[in-house]
């Protein structure tokens, strides 16, 4: 959570009095009846959630440190000395994004790395409305800073969404929009060139395979509209940043990014690639 604590992110589901009561029951049903394991550690689910990761599991992931960029959401201790100084990454003071700000739930790392790959490879719909319902609380503890008129996922190109045959972001976005009472807008947005076959891109690669790659389609109603675009992970910004450009062109009046989970050791691109 951008400001929030290191706590567990898996706490508030259980209902309480009678129907925490019958829930119980019903998951103490389910555990006999129906066993599972926990996709990410094997451990045996007691619960009757769809969500295919243990209790445990969910708990571990680990929340983006207090100290963070007032603006992409990095957490500040990745460059030495800026604790307590400034509320500005380098990147950020050098006004490198499009996007207004940018926001996420957890650190990319540990078990929340395999959960992503669950999301993204296995469109396991119960997952992606776990992560929307964090999502939302995050939204709701910034208050007006993440403000948003609507709902749009990253998008896929469209050989690769029709080779996968859904677009995890949307998995992501769609339940997030319902939960926040937004519109959800899924093809407002498109990407015009696909990625590079390349599996691992360098840096550079990567802001260059994203710039100018994305733009609103034709007949879309975008003018002063505040966009929250929703995807899993944050890497670099780059894809953020090249989806807030091309919305900012058509008339957007701003663009929050918001995402699953951040990578925060990423090195910055060099400033001819900013």
């Amino acid at each position: 959570m951008g400001a929030g604590s290191s706590s567990s992110l898996a706490g508030g589901t259980r209902r309480k009095g009678v129907r925490g009561w019958m829930a119980e029951a019903g998951d103490a049903l389910v555990s006999v009846f129906f066993p599972a394991g926990c996709r990410i550690c094997d451990r045996l689910l007691t619960g009757a959630s769809r969500v295919p990761i243990c209790e445990e599991c969910l708990a571990s992931f680990v929340a983006i440190p207090r100290d963070i960029c007032e603006v992409c959401g990095r957490p500040l201790a990745a460059f030495a000395g800026n604790e307590g100084v400034t509320s500005l990454c380098p990147a950020c003071g050098d006004k490198t994004y499009a996007f207004e700000r940018a926001r996420s739930l957890a650190v990319y790392e540990g078990a929340l790395v395999q959960a992503i790959l669950l999301l993204k490879f296995e469109q396991i719909e119960p997952l992606g409305a776990w992560f929307a319902g964090r999502l939302a609380e995050l939204v709701g503890a910034e208050g007006g800073k993440l403000a948003a008129d609507v709902v749009v996922p990253v998008p896929l190109h469209r050989q690769r969404e029709r080779e996968r045959g859904y677009n995890q972001a949307a998995l992501l976005s769609k339940p997030l929009a319902k939960r926040l009472g937004l519109p959800h807008k899924a093809v407002l947005l498109m990407r015009t060139r696909a990625r590079p076959d390349k599996r691992i891109l360098t840096l550079e690669e990567r802001w260059k395979s994203v710039r100018g790659a994305f733009a609103t389609r034709p007949g879309s109603q975008v003018d002063n509209l505040r966009v929250l675009l929703v995807d899993d992970v944050l890497t670099t910004g780059a894809t953020l940043d090249a989806c807030a450009r091309a919305l900012r062109a058509a008339g957007a009046r701003s663009v929050i990014g918001l995402t699953v989970a951040r990578a925060v050791r990423n090195p910055l691109p060099s400033s001819d690639t900013w």
